[in-house]
């Protein structure tokens, strides 16, 4: 008889066909005598039992089978229509009548347990392929209909697009990949983090490394803290290095949700673990290594002062090419100029910028070796470029760190002495492995393959933000999957006059056929592939500007939080149909269907849904081929998200820019409070999650056309671990934006 429920104590490491690798992972410690949090699984003959009712398995497979997952709009069409599928489906009632008799069974006198809802493949966390990541999580989960709620949400998780993606490129059979769930008793963290049996900056062996946080794990995962970092010999046991971080804030579960707040002074400075839980953890670690044989990433977390292993996955990032490459340097004579902290692993040679400010960042020029005494996000355009990166202050922790990390370049840091021995014009060798700088240039002879950044394919979009028709050949040529942000107010002010000019003049017409001509040169570039349009978003100073917009502008003291967006269109809709009659132009006459719309600076719900009945009297509709999106810029539309999506949307763009700006309540144009503006800040980073898991909640695509995606790598991680669909930037920024999201989605498991 075919189980749909199992205890981890029933399952091990040989059961992956029946509870994926995260339960086979569970079971198999449980069984060891390993800390493992109590739990069951529902099992992946759940999930095929589920898949039979309402003929679901046909028609998921009627609907992938003429799927082209190169094909981004197709792609991520499909994923949310079979999402849908199946989160409106029945489950059977003899599979929910299991699951909620093992949630009370669980909960024991208590009868509702918090407990951690958890996916978990039949092909994921194996040694070869990390599926990792790919599927949904749910914490804090309480009350029988709940949990079935969630494992229906967890089943659904399979087919996002970026696994669908995954699967194909990686020749998985999508219905050979099943799907568990693992329901686990949470845990109330004093403290929690991570733990690799194997240096993963040196890919060193002989270490154990821990990160600890005070509070739940999420703070980790979401860089939001810098974590206590521990390092202990696997041989002898003894703490090799301790580095105890100050931690401001920590987050912590109340009730059925999670708090942040502030630190305390003493809870701030202490060390997160005393030295007996670092040993017992990197023994932990140890016997887990041993169990598996194989490096281990592990997630731990530690209740009433007990530890407890909450997760563990294969390491399968290892660089076996590292050893190969520190081998052959220590054949040759060379002369070590300076040591410092490795920081991100490669060896690199190039001609020393050393710069002494961030306002010296042009002097950096491709393949040189940026040095400075620390760097900051001013320098993010000069580490592009760099080939690797040396600073004389920092740890593996500093932005320089972080950032190489990102840019998949070496970088040393804590280099003392770097500032005066490295001199402009020197070329230099930096080995980011061992943290040493050596005089002059190495060949290094290495048989690792890289893959051309023009080749990387990732499930995450890159589109591009445009204004220019002049460009848009060119720009389309590059590895770009559409355009996310196409400008209007650049191609009206190429015309010239004030749209109000030419219906006074009544020569709507000329205005209409001169937007779908620039329009048109878009689409025909973009051919295939998604141009989404903005429609206008003048400010009454910028309309002025045009021939005759004197004579219809008003003159606001605040032009910014003045009559815009979709505020004009319904006050008076003339202009707003003539874009919309460009727009039908296009696509009906042109024959150009890859022409999309999004709204800017909607305020309200009903402001949206009045736009969309103009749009509707002008015989435009959402459909397959035609998906309307709302530019997310105002606090309001954070706040409100699951209210603007009621209306009727198919997607989300973040305008990272305005939404920074209105946020913290400063003008990043304005120098007296300029300083004030940063889309890193605490209250910014929170919306952009809140707007990107909402959207994934709903199977929506999110996208960001902001300035941010450019400047921040590690910005582009928290988005793409967030489950951001796409990021639109600018021309130039095509190829390293892209780089970051696949190093990202390489180390996230969302490939």
């Amino acid at each position: 008889m075919e189980k749909y429920v199992v205890w981890f104590k029933d399952v091990n490491k040989e059961d992956i066909d029946l509870v994926g690798g995260k339960g086979a992972n569970l079971g198999e410690m449980a069984q060891a005598g390993f800390p493992v949090p109590n739990g069951f699984i529902v099992t992946s003959h759940a999930y095929y039992r589920f898949l039979e009712e309402d003929h679901l398995r046909s028609k998921i497979h009627d609907l992938l089978s003429v799927l082209d997952v190169n094909n981004t709009v197709a792609l991520e069409e499909i994923a949310r229509k079979i999402q849908s599928l199946i989160i409106h489906a029945n489950v059977p009632k003899d599979v929910a009548k299991e699951i909620i008799n093992a949630y009370f069974t669980l909960s024991g006198p208590f009868r509702h347990a918090l407990v951690a809802v958890r996916s978990s493949a039949t092909a994921e966390d194996l040694p070869g392929a990390s599926f990792a990541g790919q599927q949904s999580t749910f914490l804090n989960v309480q009350g029988e209909a709940n949990v079935v709620d969630k494992v229906r949400e967890a089943w659904a998780s399979l087919f996002t697009a970026r696994a669908i993606f995954y699967r194909a490129t990686n020749r998985f059979d999508h219905f050979k990949v099943g799907i568990a769930v693992p329901v686990q008793k949470m845990i109330e963290s004093e403290a929690s983090g991570i733990m690799f049996t194997v240096d993963p900056v040196t890919n060193d062996k002989t270490k154990i490394i821990i990160e600890a946080i005070i509070g739940l794990g999420e703070m980790i995962v979401q860089g939001a803290v810098t974590p206590d970092h521990y390092e202990v010999d696997k041989k002898t046991g003894e703490i090799l290095t301790k580095i105890v971080k100050e931690q401001e804030k920590m987050m912590m579960q109340q009730g059925t949700g999670n708090l942040i707040r502030s630190c305390n002074p003493e809870e701030a400075k202490r060390q997160k673990l005393s030295d007996e839980h670092i040993k017992q953890l990197a023994d932990l670690g140890i016997r887990l290594e041993r169990h598996y044989y194989f490096p281990q990433d592990i997630e731990w977390a530690m209740e009433g002062g007990k530890l407890y292993i909450v997760q563990t996955r294969p390491v399968t990032t290892i660089d076996h090419q590292v050893s190969s490459n520190d081998q052959e340097i220590s054949q040759k004579s060379l002369h070590v100029l300076l040591k410092g902290d490795p920081a991100s692993p490669g060896v690199a040679s190039g001609v020393v910028k050393v710069l002494r400010s961030a306002e010296e960042i042009n002097r950096v020029e491709q393949g040189d070796v940026l040095v400075a005494e620390q760097t900051n996000p001013d320098f993010v355009p000069a580490m592009r470029r760099a080939v690797a990166i040396v600073t004389e202050r920092g740890g593996r922790t500093s932005h320089a760190a972080i950032v190489s990390r990102e840019l998949g370049i070496p970088a040393v840091v804590g280099t003392t002495g770097a500032m005066t021995t490295l001199k402009d014009g020197m070329v230099i060798t930096v080995h980011g492995t061992r943290g040493e700088i050596y005089e002059g240039k190495i060949d290094m002879q290495t048989t690792k393959i890289s893959i051309p950044r023009e080749e990387r394919k990732t499930a995450t979009k890159v589109y591009v933000n445009l204004a220019e028709p002049s460009r848009a050949e060119s720009v389309s040529k590059m590895h770009v999957d559409g355009v996310g942000l196409l400008r209007a107010e650049f191609m009206i002010a190429d015309i010239g006059v004030h749209p109000r000019k030419f219906i006074e003049e009544q020569k709507e017409d000329a205005f209409v056929s001169a937007l779908a001509e620039k329009l048109e040169v878009f689409c025909k570039a973009f051919q295939g592939k998604p141009v989404v349009y903005r429609a206008t978003d003048f400010k009454t100073n910028e309309y002025r500007g045009l021939k005759g917009g004197d004579a219809f502008e008003p003159e606001e003291p605040n032009p910014m939080l003045g009559f815009r967006g979709a505020a004009r269109y319904v006050a008076d809709p003339r202009v707003f149909r003539m874009e919309l009659a460009a727009i039908k132009k296009v696509r009906n006459e042109f024959g150009y269907t890859n022409l999309w719309m999004m709204i800017p600076f909607v305020r309200t719900p009903e402001e949206l849904r009045d736009v969309q009945r103009i749009m509707e009297q002008e015989g435009l509709e959402r459909s397959h081929d035609f998906k309307l999106w709302l530019m997310c810029e105002i606090p309001t539309n954070v706040i409100r998200l699951e209210d603007f999506i009621a209306v009727g949307i198919d997607g989300v763009s973040i305008g990272s820019n305005d939404l920074t700006m209105l946020i913290l309540g400063t003008d990043r144009d304005n120098s007296e409070v300029a300083h004030d503006f940063s889309e890193r800040d605490p209250a910014v980073l929170w919306a952009f999650e809140r707007v990107i898991k909402t959207c994934v909640q709903h199977s929506i695509t999110v996208s960001m056309c902001g300035q941010a995606p450019s400047d921040y790598p590690d910005l582009v991680e928290k988005l793409v671990e967030w489950g951001i669909t796409s990021v639109s930037v600018n021309p130039d920024a095509i190829y390293h934006v892209r780089e970051t999201i696949f190093n990202a989605e390489q180390r996230l498991g969302k490939k």
